[in-house]
């Protein structure tokens, strides 16, 4: 096996990078070969993988290295660009087209930091800043900016004035409505997975992105709720409450994530004479819930999830006062028997709700224990011993629904 020649040299770049000069532990690693040619990389025993342009995987690590490129719009959208790749561009061609001056580091194989845009200048600062006003070329880093948000807002980050002025110029201007629907999904998918969701929804707003991604979520804003219930009163400051809750008891999990965001959507339907009151918001909720999910093509688990966490949220609120067989019914309705881990994210998600409230994010939420609880009573009920005693076809549903209410109420306690 060849090796490269020792005038080209390798760079890690990236969010490696960024993530071990924040002092957090850094992911992929993601290298920039400079003054190379294709043919050198194969001869070397990289193997390619890149279909638009230069990537390739390193023999031995398996991580990924890509040619220097530079990048130049030649269409509307986030794929419409003529990417070129030669031993000429340079290292600083190639950090120039890249979103944030945090992203565009590099480090030597010595150590060396190679830092053309003052990205460390604006680590220290906490700054999330675009490198160039190329940045407006692509407008999916819109929702990457909203989405290192939600990672990084809990540093302490902030977006440089400028930067929300170009994406709000992006948002005004239509490119969003080229963003394929896989896409937007990934970017919300990331961000429900970091630290602070409502970061991800606030800087979309700010930019005036959140009423074109997700205009079911933006219709919440400045819908009021019932002081004695919502301190925060505005529905969306709720439902912003409500994700960095759901982040906070379910870590890096996006479908509690997904099925928090979508729980109250039911509320911007609220008939204004109405208001504060939001009677039937749960079951108004779900025409929009589906229509989020057919728009992005969310998941079909996402989709079932979100769905039925915005049907049932108030009855888990009152579970004390259902009946026994309203508790199993509840169960049956979100297939929690064949599917226990459904009721313990739908407990998670309501838990979610009660404490994203405005002052409320350490009050107990008994419910959440007694939901699992009583349905782990009702799990327990072993079909076969029903079926021992002879009895089968319809007969044998009935008796493994009694079986179970009783096994509710014995759980009662």
């Amino acid at each position: 096996m060849a090796m490269l020649p020792d005038s080209v040299r390798v760079y890690l770049v990236g969010g490696a990078v960024r993530d071990t000069l924040l002092g957090l532990p850094p992911g992929d690693r993601d290298f920039v070969v400079v003054g190379a040619s294709v043919e050198q990389m194969r001869d070397a025993g990289y193997r390619q993988v890149g279909r638009d342009f230069p990537v390739f995987l390193h023999p031995d690590t398996g991580e990924e290295h890509a040619l220097a490129r530079t990048e130049r719009k030649s269409g509307r959208g986030y794929t419409g660009f003529v990417v070129h790749a030669d031993p000429s561009v340079t290292l600083e061609d190639d950090l120039r087209r890249r979103d944030f001056t945090i992203n565009a580091i590099a480090r030597a194989e010595d150590g060396t930091l190679v830092d053309p845009f003052d990205g460390v200048r604006d680590l220290d600062a906490r700054v999330l800043r675009h490198v160039g006003d190329a940045f407006v070329e692509d407008p999916l880093r819109v929702l990457r900016a909203a989405r290192f948000m939600a990672r990084f807002a809990p540093l302490g980050f902030t977006v440089a004035p400028d930067t929300l002025t170009l994406m709000r110029q992006m948002a005004d201007g239509g490119e969003l409505a080229t963003l394929v629907p896989e896409r937007v999904w990934q970017e919300l998918a990331k961000a429900l997975r970091s630290a602070s969701p409502a970061a991800f929804l606030r800087t979309l707003r700010q930019a005036g992105a959140l009423r074109v991604v997700l205009p079911e979520v933006d219709a919440l804003y400045g819908v009021p709720q019932r002081a004695e219930y919502h301190p925060e009163i505005d529905t969306g400051l709720h439902q912003e409450l409500v994700c960095d809750m759901a982040a906070r008891l379910a870590p890096g999990d996006d479908l509690v994530g997904f099925a928090a965001l979508c729980h109250d959507l039911g509320k911007a339907l609220t008939p204004a004479d109405a208001l504060p009151r939001h009677v039937m918001h749960e079951q108004r909720g779900v025409a929009p819930v589906v229509a989020l999910c057919e728009r992005l093509k969310v998941p079909a688990e996402h989709r079932d999830l979100a769905v039925l966490c915005c049907r049932e949220h108030l009855n888990v609120h009152r579970i004390d006062e259902l009946k026994d067989a309203t508790v199993h019914d509840l169960v049956a309705r979100c297939d929690g028997f064949r599917k226990p881990a459904r009721i313990d994210r739908l407990a998670t998600v309501c838990e979610a709700d009660a404490r994203g409230r405005a002052g409320l994010q350490d009050a107990a939420y008994a419910q959440a224990a007694t939901l699992r609880r009583l349905h782990a009573a009702a799990l327990a009920v072993r079909g076969d011993a029903i079926a021992a005693q002879g009895v089968s076809g319809p007969a044998f549903g009935e008796a493994l629904r009694r079986a179970r209410i009783a096994a509710i109420a014995a759980a009662r306690g």
